[in-house]
């Protein structure tokens, strides 16, 4: 019935062509209208879940207790010292915040000015205490540079500390540092480089640490999810905002991004980049393909229009059910043409094997579609199955990819079976000039015949032989590993998680008081996977009451050295006298001294003196580079040396908002031990921490989560599409062992991918894991095939134009997953690698193991009754 079906509908296609051809062309037009009219793109990968789940539900509550630390722009502002990236920190800040149609929030979420202002407080009490007597003993030092800030004011408090040497009050060694650090200054100064000093550096006795040399600006921008990149505005309103205050020049700082949304940005820019050139070349491999298929420009012809067809009414179907599309059912365009062009070159190259037999192109074609009608039946609803199989799971992205793609192939099957037909009709073809098939490969047959117990003995053991490697099958769902390492924001993130001071894969709770807090933070920090818990009161100064005296004790000793009165403005004449006069204080207490001291000191005197020689602009910049940061560092002291006790009501408004909700709900972090980006310890870290708080979500238990979620879908997927395409072939089969002739390589190609991932060390993941069902979709298309023929009475395959058209439909198939091979995008390359392993897999599966697993045809079937028009090998 089906087979009589389908020559009616090939039959009567072939002879109302124009009006199936019309009908067709309208269609297509108007599929395609309505899909430029309503594309769209959901770039929201946190949507690729369902919203269901326990631990989505969680992540959600989170999200919205506290967006900002979802949907965020990281500016990472780094420059030499910090003091320049304090400064640069302010003025972006300043810059930033009117522009509230951008940015819903920005703030400094390390404290910014507040931290600079109250340091002291969170010095331990023994730091302080050194810290405060070094103050109090640099007093006269401090007095004279606050009262003449300027290069003078520089050569005198230096005089002053040579003085300190010639007292014997310090040795020369001990200044080595300090002058070194001078050198290095006015070194940048002479040579045209910017140059920079810290006051703080030189206070602290010991190098800045990268997180001293670094500021954060979080901000929370208006996003478009409509875009392919939703934050690229509010991007592009910030590198603006640094262009246009030169921090580069004035404050020697760059500004990076990183972040939830630039990563996200980026993710999808790298998927753009190189796309257009990448499909340009698709494309042209694809009609290359064709015409070594089809040796026919007007075949050829006919197959790319109704492709395109196809393919239009796909995308609109697909946009008519989902809406928008996701980063994941994007790639249905790669899916539809690559197996969707399978149909229609199973229908061709049958055609062109019936045209060579006979001139009528009428018949031809009728004949095309008896001989293939049943298998491309079958194959298509197996295709479809494969990707239908997706939808009842928890992966929203696949499911949504599984729709399009099931509808999408139901649809290339329709138009190859009725619009093809129609067009061949119409372009006419020459007949065929000689049969097809590869006659050389007629040896290769024999000896599969010869030896098929040994190559499904051999296959098989090897295929048993290896399932133990599947233990070590590695699932690799972190989305962060699928980005491209080099890119701005994936380096800046990589780089600030390597920091404890800003930790990445934490873990987050949220608690309804501050008591319930404290009770949580004290609960996770007895967890031996996690390094530390904080909450807000983990930025109160502890031993505040031993701190504030020891403060005040210091601002009475300072106050008058802080705020001295000043001297005039010294003329350039007065600043290189002082220069030469601080030189010769070098030069005389270096002269008889040996050492590390004495060697800074005479390197320094060499730089001064070449500095009082010079230009007034190496003076200049000179000045600039100790005094600014000096006067921002005795701004800070001053309030510093006023501390007040820090409660809760005197953080940062910023401060309490990243920290606290409205309705007074808190956040309490959990940080994890070890390597945050290790897959293991990340982990063996979520996993305890659920032991001892349930309802704790974060960027780690999210991670986790997500990956155990994906790989239960693909397990459920794995089986709803093995159930259904037995089902399906049962139905169409009806004999148990064709269906196990049919599902043993299947399985076979599928344990065997699996296997060579898992030794070779490639890792699945939410990515490359829609291989799968591709490979269950176009393993049973290729081997619905070969079973369908053997049921016939085809016996020697490799030489038959079946295995022509499956060789040429997997090279297809192959050209359209190179395009996602080629690509940039981490993600989107391990998928091709991993289809063009499934393919190569199912087509040795098909063309080699499933013949000599089949063996010769049965009884009367062998004798070849019924097989008009039969493939013969070529001559």
């Amino acid at each position: 019935m089906l087979n009589a079906f389908i020559r009616r509908t090939a039959d009567f296609c072939s002879r109302h062509r124009w009006l199936v051809i019309g009908f067709g062309v309208i269609l297509g037009a108007l599929s395609a209208t309505y899909a430029e009219r309503h594309f769209g793109i959901n770039s929201d990968i946190s949507k690729l879940i369902s919203a269901n789940l326990p631990w989505r539900q969680r992540e959600l509550a989170f999200q919205q207790a506290f967006p900002t630390h979802i949907e965020s722009i990281l500016a990472v502002v780094r420059a030499p010292t910090p003091e320049l990236a304090s400064s640069a920190q302010k003025k972006l800040l300043d810059e930033l915040q009117p522009e509230t149609n951008l940015f819903r929030s920005t703030y400094a979420p390390d404290g910014g000015a507040f931290f600079d202002r109250n340091f002291l407080l969170y010095l331990s009490t023994e730091e302080l205490g050194h810290t405060s007597q070094g103050l109090t003993t640099a007093a006269p030092l401090i007095r004279t540079l606050a009262s003449d800030p300027n290069i003078r004011g520089l050569s005198d408090s230096l005089k002053l500390t040579v003085r300190g040497v010639e007292t014997g009050r310090v040795s020369l060694d001990d200044l080595a540092r300090t002058l070194n650090m001078a050198a290095d200054t006015i070194d940048d100064a002479l040579v045209g480089r910017e140059p920079s000093f810290s006051w703080r550096v030189l206070m602290s006795g010991k190098p800045a640490t990268p997180s001293e040399l670094r500021r954060l600006i979080n901000v929370w921008p208006v996003l478009d999810y409509r875009a392919l990149q939703p934050g690229e505005k509010a991007a592009a309103a910030i590198r603006d905002a640094v262009r246009r205050l030169a921090l580069s020049k004035d404050d020697n700082a760059d500004v990076r991004l990183t972040g939830p949304v630039p990563i996200a940005d980026e993710e999808f820019a790298t998927l753009q980049d190189g796309a257009l050139l990448n499909g340009a070349l698709t494309a042209a491999i694809v009609l290359l393909i064709l015409w070594l298929a089809l040796q026919s420009l007007r075949i050829v012809a006919a197959v790319v229009v109704s492709l395109l067809i196809g393919f239009a009414v796909t995308a609109a179907a697909g946009l008519l059910m989902v809406g928008s599309l996701n980063p994941i059912s994007i790639a249905f365009a790669v899916l539809c043409i690559g197996l969707g062009a399978d149909f229609a070159i199973q229908f061709s190259v049958r055609y062109r094997a019936a045209r060579h037999e006979n001139d009528d192109v009428y018949a031809a074609v009728l004949h095309a579609a008896e001989r293939v009608g049943v298998p491309l039946t079958v194959a298509a609803a197996a295709a479809a199955a494969g990707f239908l199989s997706f939808i009842p799971t928890s992966y929203q992205g696949l499911a949504e990819l599984g729709l399009i793609s099931g509808c999408g192939m139901v649809i290339a099957y329709v138009v190859s079976m009725t619009l093809l037909p129609a067009l061949l009709r119409a372009v006419n073809p020459p007949q065929e000039p000689r049969p097809l098939g590869y006659a050389a490969l007629a040896p290769a047959d024999h000896v599969l015949q010869r030896h098929r117990f040994a190559v499904v003995a051999i296959t098989s053991f090897v295929a048993l032989a290896a399932l133990p490697a599947l233990l070590h099958l590695r699932f690799d769902f972190d989305p962060l590993k699928l980005r491209d390492p080099h890119t701005e924001s994936v380096a800046t993130y990589l780089e600030l998680s390597k920091d404890p001071i800003t930790p990445a894969n934490t873990a987050q709770v949220l608690a309804s008081s501050a008591t319930e807090a404290a009770a949580v933070a004290k609960r996770l920090a007895d967890v031996p996977e996690v390094s530390q818990a904080r909450t807000l009161d983990s930025f109160i100064p502890k031993q505040q009451d031993t701190k504030l005296p020891l403060i005040a004790d210091a601002s009475r000793s300072l106050n008058m050295a802080l705020n001295p009165q000043t001297k005039p403005q010294p003329t350039d004449a007065e600043q290189v006298a002082a220069l030469r006069d601080a030189a010769k204080s070098l030069h005389d207490v270096a002269i008889n001294a040996s050492g590390p001291g004495a060697a800074a000191a005479s390197r320094l005197e060499r730089d001064l003196a070449q500095l009082a020689d010079g230009d007034a602009a190496w003076r200049a910049k000179a000045e600039r580079a100790f005094i600014v940061p000096l006067k921002q560092d005795f701004e800070d002291l001053r309030q510093a040396l006023n501390a007040q006790p820090i409660t809760r009501e005197t953080l940062p408004q910023d401060l309490l908002r990243d920290w606290v909700t409205q309705d007074g709900r808190e956040r309490v972090e959990a940080v994890p031990k070890g390597d945050p980006n290790d897959s293991e310890t990340l982990r063996r870290f979520a996993d305890a921490v659920l032991v001892a708080e349930p309802n704790a979500t974060g960027q780690a238990i999210n991670t986790v989560e997500w990956g155990r979620t994906i790989l239960k879908a693909f397990i459920q997927a794995g089986g709803w599409a093995l159930l259904s395409i037995t089902l399906l072939l049962w139905i169409v089969l009806r004999r148990f062992i064709d269906v196990m002739l049919t599902l043993i390589p299947l399985l076979v190609a599928a344990a065997v991918t699996l296997e060579i991932c898992a030794l070779s060390g490639f890792a699945l993941n939410y990515a490359n894991i829609i291989a799968l069902p591709v490979l269950l979709g176009v393993g049973v298309a290729f081997k619905i095939y070969y079973v369908m023929e053997w049921r016939r009475g085809e016996n020697n395959f490799l030489q038959s134009s079946l295995t022509r058209a499956v060789f040429f439909s997997a090279l297809m198939t192959a050209a359209a997953f190179g395009s996602l091979w080629l690509s940039r995008h981490p993600g989107m390359s391990s998928m091709g690698k991993l289809l063009a392993l499934s393919l190569v897999c199912t087509l040795a599966a098909a063309a080699l193991y499933q013949p000599a697993l089949m063996g010769p045809p049965r009884g009367a079937q062998a004798s070849g009754r019924g097989r008009t028009f039969s493939s013969r090998p070529a001559e």
